[in-house]
């Protein structure tokens, strides 16, 4: 069992003040470091002497349990599920285009890193959508696969709580997407590729 930090830190920025959320018991939420998550109590505890409100937050599939003082929860990052806008924006990203830029794998790595654990599923459907492959693709390092791995599971476990349904059904949901949309790549590529070549063609017979 855990209780959420409480960070301290200069700032030469002034941060707006996060907005005070409420939830309540069997709700489930996201908490940026660990993904969705379910109240399942609302408890009163004494710590230094203080009497604190904290919700107790239980990561089933990490068997662990996070306490979270009230007060401090959305500073933390703790927030509901998101909205249908957001859920269609996610999926409206995975069928773009990958975009990976041309820096060194530690730097890329650390901004993947980021977007995993900022909580928010537009940031982490991008990476799931610039690390996916499909077979005809080369292999991941290890590293890559690790985050990828990282970013679908986060993904796939808020999906599924949104829309209801099982982890199969919401993994399902999001590959379906991803090939489907490779796949349209592919082959407006070769179809390019194709027109391409054919004027490349008439160039040369007119030349002759």
């Amino acid at each position: 069992m855990a209780t959420a930090p409480i960070q301290r830190g200069r700032s030469n920025t002034r941060r707006k003040p996060a907005k005070p959320v409420n939830f309540k018991v069997n709700q489930h939420i996201v908490y940026p470091a660990h993904g969705v998550g379910k109240v399942t109590a609302i408890e009163k505890e004494v710590i230094a002497e203080m009497e604190i409100e904290l919700y107790v937050v239980a990561f089933e599939q990490e068997k662990m349990i996070l306490r979270v003082p009230t007060n401090k929860a959305a500073q933390s990052g703790m927030r509901p599920l998101s909205n249908e806008n957001v859920l269609k924006d996610s999926f409206t990203t995975l069928k773009g285009r990958a975009r990976i830029k041309r820096t060194m794998w530690s730097r890329r790595a650390q901004e993947y890193e980021s977007k995993i654990n900022s909580g928010d599923l537009v940031l982490v459907s991008e990476v799931v959508r610039d690390l996916h492959r499909t077979d005809a693709q080369p292999e991941q390092s290890y590293s890559e696969r690790q985050l990828y791995e990282q970013a679908l599971d986060r993904m796939v476990r808020e999906v599924a709580a949104i829309k209801k349904t099982d982890r199969d059904g919401a993994m399902a949901d999001i590959l379906d997407t991803l090939n489907a949309a490779r796949a349209k790549a592919a082959a407006k590529a070769a179809k390019e590729a194709e027109a391409a070549s054919e004027n490349d063609n008439d160039t040369d017979e007119a030349a002759a």
